[in-house]
Parts: structure tokens; sequence; C-alpha cells
């Protein structure tokens, strides 16, 4: 394929931002609304239309979401050996209009089946737009930043309006309607993509360019029919929240072997360093969502049943709030979080990253006791203040951009550029993780519910929240204390 545009060019862009940024910036805004707003219907659905319990549809949901991820590192691992990052973009983006498409035609009686569709092509699409972003920017260039920070706003309006419109659209007209604009959005999302593709040059071809046609048809078909063959296995597993578990298990010996293998391979004492503190920083990564991820989850199902509908002088749903809230604080504080940092760079007082993602967990723990607060706020049904909901959202908001963009960019810095998909697996692959302790974490607390009112469910709700700031406070306290460790591993990487 001979391109019209080089690697330099694209790089030896002028101003703040490539003109691709945005290209690539609107098919993920529209992916994520898509993500977004199947994530915020997932519980709610299950419980009000399947008739599920809530234990039973926070741990369906922690092993959907934790798929999503894990698939997201496969999807990657692929990308990067066979399909390159166009090709795995858009069959993830075809797969996944498929699974919407499915549950839009028959929400009941083919939600599983849709869902099986949307992890796999969802595992193909995410992991790549975030790795052609980065490719976006020479490997010194100090605006790499200032890249995925706006990179991460257009997510978060993606976000922002897929969280409010699936839920709306389901809980007041259909739930086909719900399913059906999610895929809609992502057709739009993907023939952006097409239109836009020939600006990215040779970012995100196939890898295998030295082979002949023939063997490379061969290698990306076999990768195509592999994914859709797993379906069927996918749909056993997520149906059986069980089976999740010795798969979760199995996948992360697996990856933690793998991550050792290479680190060991490297050979070089500087290089295996810094792989280990990437590693610090997943690990935390980890048990920041186990935390950060009850959104989807519990507090999904606390904003359907425990909380009024006045927020300020509105009167609004609780699940839109849950769903867009932490997207909307994103868009309005990420530019505000960035201007300071610049600003105590310049005063040379900006903390390094590993106190950063203390100071996330931080805020999490804090946005936690906001959460177990409500219950001091309950009338005697056992409904509390709105108002008090979005202020802890808000908060978790600041943990995570504490900690979100930063994380990223850090172990792409962190990581030998032939690392870079396994690593930015591994990354997603703590999301998963920590998807699925937090629908595990849900889940005991709806347990923990023996009683039938919403004051009990309250009660055992709050007190979940509770537990979890606790544990978020003791993460913070310990990243800001071993800092020295962590900068020695790092050396020169800020």
């Amino acid at each position: 394929m001979e391109h019209t545009i080089t690697i330099e060019q694209i790089q030896n862009f002028k101003g703040k931002y490539p003109k691709q940024l945005w290209y690539l910036f609107i098919v993920e805004m529209w992916e994520r609304f898509c993500f977004y707003g199947m994530r915020g219907v997932l519980v709610f659905f299950m419980v009000d239309q399947l008739l599920l319990k809530e234990a039973a549809a926070s741990l369906q949901y922690g092993a959907i979401q934790a798929f999503v991820y894990a698939f997201t590192f496969i999807g990657g691992i692929f990308a990067d050996k066979i399909l390159g990052f166009k090709k795995s973009l858009f069959f993830g983006g075809i797969v996944m209009i498929l699974g919407n498409l499915l549950i839009a035609f028959s929400p009941q009686t083919l939600f599983y089946y849709g869902i099986a569709f949307s992890i796999i092509g969802t595992g193909f699409f995410k992991p790549n737009i975030s790795s052609m972003v980065g490719e976006l920017y020479h490997e010194k260039d100090p605006r790499r930043d200032a890249g995925y920070g706006m990179f991460y706003a257009g997510i978060n309006i993606g976000g922002l309006l897929g969280g409010a419109l699936c839920i709306y659209l389901g809980k007041n007209y259909s739930w086909s309607m719900c399913f059906l604009s999610a895929a809609v959005v992502m057709i739009i999302g993907l023939t952006t993509f097409l239109m836009t593709k020939k600006h990215l040059g040779p970012i995100g071809d196939s890898p295998l360019l030295n082979l002949t046609k023939g063997k490379r048809k061969t290698k990306e078909i076999a990768v195509y029919l592999g994914s859709l063959l797993s379906i069927p296995f996918i749909f056993i597993m997520v149906k059986n929240t069980s089976f999740t578990d010795y798969f979760m298990y199995t996948i992360g010996i697996i990856a933690v072997l793998y991550f050792l293998f290479e680190v060991y391979n490297l050979k070089e004492i500087t290089l295996q360093k810094k792989l280990l503190a990437a590693f610090v920083f997943i690990f935390f990564y980890f048990v920041f969502n186990s935390i950060y991820e009850q959104s989807g989850g519990s507090l999904s199902l606390f904003a359907k049943d425990n909380l009024d509908s006045s927020l300020l002088f509105f009167n609004i749903d609780p699940n839109i709030v849950n769903n867009s809230s932490n997207s909307f604080f994103v868009i309005i504080f990420s530019p505000v979080l960035g201007l300071l940092w610049l600003w105590l760079a310049q005063k040379k007082l900006e903390p390094n990253t590993i106190v950063k993602f203390g100071i996330g967990f931080l805020f999490l723990g804090a946005s936690f006791f906001l959460f177990y607060y409500t219950r001091f706020f309950a009338n005697s049904k056992g409904v509390t203040s709105l108002n008090l909901f979005t202020f802890a959202y808000l908060v978790t908001t600041l943990g995570e951009l504490c900690l979100g963009p930063i994380g990223m960019s850090i172990i792409t810095k962190l990581s030998p550029k032939r690392l870079f998909g396994m690593m930015m697996g591994l990354w997603f692959l703590a999301s998963a993780f920590g998807q699925f302790a937090a629908g595990k974490l849900g889940a005991a607390m709806a347990e923990s519910n023996t009683g039938t009112t919403l004051m009990s469910k309250l009660q055992s709700y709050t007190q979940g929240y509770y537990q979890l700031a606790m544990y978020s406070i003791v993460a913070g306290v310990f990243l800001i204390l071993i800092v020295p460790i962590m900068k020695k591993l790092m050396q020169e990487v800020k």
C-alpha cells in the first residue's frame, strides 16, 4: 500500500494538535457513546426486564465488563501482530453493530447473544484508537500528554450523551430503541473512520506487509473466524458467572507469567526496572477500578431505588445522573486540572505521577465516604438526596482525573516500543479485573441486604461504600509512601 502521507509528515505538525487527532476523536466519541450507553443500562435492564436478583445482576455485570476488557487485551495482541490497527478497528465496529442490532430486535430473548457479539467487537475496536493516538506524536514530543488529554475529553462527550440517552430511551420509550440508538451511533462512527482513514498514512497498517498477500489474507481470515467462533463460549460464560471466575483467574495467571517472561527476555536491567514500575501502576489501576467501577453496578441499582429526583432546581432521573455526571464533570474539570498541573510545573511544584496516583485514591476514598454519608440524608422510606450523590460523583471524577489520562501515557513512556501492545493490553486487563472485582463487591453489598425494604437496601449499600472508602485511602497513603522506591525504578521517566 502506497500512502500519500508519511509518518514524518504526520508527526511534524504545527500548532498544538495534529489534525488526525480530531478524526480519531470523533470515531472514539461515537464508540464511547455506544459503550457507556450499554454499560449504563446493563444492570438496570437485567433487574428490571430479565428479573434477575440484584446480586446476580451485579455478578453478570462484572462478568460482561471483565470480558469486554479482557478481549481488549486479546484484540490488542492480534492488532499488533496480525491485523494492524485499521483492520482490527473496522472488524470490531461491524461486530459491535451486529450485537446491538440483535438485542434491539428482541431485547428480552436475544440479550445475551447480542452482548457476546458486543464483547468481541469492543475487544477489537477499543485498544486501537488509543494506540494510534500515541503514534501521531514523535517519541520525545512534549505535546503527547495534551493530545491524550484532548482525546480523553472526546471519549467523555460520547460517554455523557450515551449514558443519558440510552437509559432514557429504555425507561421511557422502549428497550429496542435504546439498543438501536447504540447501533446507529456506531454506524456513524465507523463511516467517519472509513472516510478519514486515508489521513492516517501508514499508522495502523498491517504489521505483516512483508508477507505475500495470500499468506497475509490467510492469517487475517483465521483471526476473524477464530473470534467469531469464540462467541458461543462467551455466551455460556457470561450466562454462568462461575465459569467467568475460572476464565479470569486463568487469564490473570497467564498474563502475569507472560509479562515476567518478557521482562526476563529484555536482559537489560534499566529497561527491566522501568517495566516493573509500569507493573506497579497497572496493579494500582486494577485496585482503583474495582472501587471506581461501582458506578455501572451497585451505584446504578442504588440510583434506581434510593434517590429522589431533584437536582438543584431540576427534576431529573437519578439513573441519568448516575450514568452521565462523571463524563459531564470530566469535560468541565479535565482542562482545569490540566492547567493546574502546568501552573504547578512552572512553580516547580508539580507532583510526580506516583503522587498523582496517590492523590487520585484519596479523592476516590473521599467520594465513597460521601456515598456512605447519603444514609444520613434519607427520609423514612430510605430515599436520599440526589444532590449529595451528584457531589460525590464530582469528587470521584477529580480522583479519576489524577490517574486516568496520565496512566496510559506513563505506561507508553515506561515500555519499550515493541512491547507497547502487551503493556496497553495489561493496562486494559487491569481494567478487566477491576470490573470483575467491582461486580463481586457489588454482589456482596446486595447479599448483605437481608431486609426487603428500601431502607435496608440503603443501609447495606452505604455500609459497602464505607468499606470501599477505607480501602481507597489506605491505597492512596501507601502509594505516596513508596515514592522513593518508585523513583529509583522509573529512572529518568517523569
